[in-house]
């Protein structure tokens, strides 16, 4: 379980980079994957003022936790779908 919950945050980070890599090449053809960041971090930096930099981590950990609990989902199926 525990191994699970590891590799799901390694991928949600991965992802979550590459995304955030991937934006100004693409043209911003893949913001809408980054959306739930996105909103989050809106309503945050909107409510502290701070900086574009901070607004843009708390975007990436958001996303990054969102893609991982996806991971974390579809690992934890295959287990029980492999020990089944």
């Amino acid at each position: 379980m525990k191994t699970n919950l590891v590799i799901a945050l390694a991928v949600g980070a991965f992802v979550s980079a590459m995304l955030l890599a991937i934006e100004p090449l693409t043209d911003f053809a893949y913001l809408s994957l980054e959306w739930p960041g996105i909103t989050v971090a809106y309503f945050f930096w909107g409510a502290i003022g701070g900086p574009a930099f901070l607004g843009i981590a708390i975007s990436w950990l958001v996303n990054a936790l969102i893609y991982g609990l996806g991971a974390f989902a579809i690992l934890s199926a295959v287990k029980v779908l492999r020990t089944g």
